[in-house]
């Protein structure tokens, strides 16, 4: 068996224990992902790091500032990194291996985080018969934002033996019988699919932009914050925008995309051949998201090195597709409460 896991395979290996978390386990498997959650134990760090050769917990006395106590509730301060320890642990017994990455509400907030394996080499990535903890280095860079044990920053997506990435005439041929994407212009499939970026109305706001010295952004409620003491909105001029170095941008794709029940996506997120910026920290698409009628592509965008000037339809990122090892039987959307169905240009879900 190959490709990536599904639904019903994540509710398997928590039965037979090679994904140990809690009783609400369930609640939080996605279609072909998994939610992963903070647990209370925290530590203010003095740099980030790897442990390629041992434990993780070994280095923490030497790179630790401070343990903390998320029960109840930490303000995480802009530009200091700490480390959490997550409620999951894995058991894996069999050819599984896999990565991680931040959901979609951590990305839009301008969260950096990765997760970080005893005896890795790589952030993000799960080694075939992984045993042990998991840790989550999380660094917030646009707001200070309060977390709590429980919060759910990133998400877990396991697969049997090696991921199956398509190639681009196999997408040409799904293309004109699933439609991959909607768009007014022909598909352009380099890579994956290409994005564009919608500045096609001086008149509309085409992107918001992270305000300095924001307030406090409480990470488990929704709904709660006004948009406008957080965000900038900007309206493109003669259907462009120039991007400032170190800020943070969300804008949305032209294109529709949509991700059958037998797929999955994820947006490459530095193609130094579009430019040399980051185009999401979240870039994963499960199946279902605009299904059968596409739902546009959100961009987290900044560039660190120089400011840069984009124009309506420039090529802005790429999407890669790859095969589940079965259709899931779930599907992103509204039976799953998913918050970004059907999302035009859209904030994290804290906003109102």
């Amino acid at each position: 068996m190959r490709g990536s896991l599904t639904f019903s395979d994540y509710k398997k290996l928590i039965k037979s224990k090679q994904i140990i978390t809690s009783h609400n386990a369930e609640k939080r498997i996605q279609p072909s992902s998994m939610d992963l959650t903070l647990s209370n134990e925290c530590y203010e760090l003095k740099y980030s790091f790897l442990s390629p050769t041992g434990r993780i917990r070994n280095k923490l006395k030497k790179l630790s500032i401070k343990k903390y106590n998320l029960s109840n509730g930490l303000v995480f301060k802009k530009n200091k990194t700490y480390l959490v320890k997550l409620n999951e642990k894995l058991n894996l017994k069999t050819t599984i291996k896999g990565k991680c990455n931040p959901k979609s509400s951590t990305g839009r907030l301008d969260i950096f985080c990765r997760t970080i394996l005893d005896k890795s080499n790589e952030y993000e990535k799960i080694p075939h018969k992984y045993k042990g903890e998991m840790f989550l280095e999380i660094t917030c860079k646009s707001f200070n934002i309060k977390f709590h044990e429980g919060d759910s920053l990133n998400q877990m997506r396991l697969v049997y033996n090696n991921n199956i990435y398509l190639n681009d005439k196999d997408l040409v041929k799904i293309n004109k019988t699933k439609k991959l994407c909607f768009s007014n212009k022909k598909a352009i499939f380099e890579n994956g699919l290409k994005l564009t970026i919608d500045l096609s109305n001086d008149k509309t706001i085409c992107a918001y932009r992270s305000k300095i010295n924001a307030p406090l952004v409480f990470f488990s409620k929704n709904k709660y914050h006004k948009h406008k003491n957080y965000w900038e909105p900007i309206k493109p001029k003669n259907k462009s925008l120039i991007i400032k170095k170190n800020n943070f941008y969300i804008l949305k794709s032209k294109e529709k995309i949509c991700i059958p029940p037998n797929l999955a996506g994820e947006m490459i997120p530095y193609d130094t051949g579009i430019g040399d910026f980051r185009v999401h920290y979240a870039g994963f698409f499960d199946p279902g998201f605009g299904y059968s009628m596409g739902s546009f592509a959100v961009l987290e965008l900044k560039t660190h090195e120089v400011d840069f000037i984009i124009e309506d339809g420039q090529t802005i990122a790429r999407i890669q597709y790859e095969k589940l090892n079965k259709s899931s039987s779930m599907l992103y959307g509204k039976k799953i409460n998913s918050n970004y169905q059907n999302q035009q240009l859209a904030l994290s879900k804290h906003f109102y």
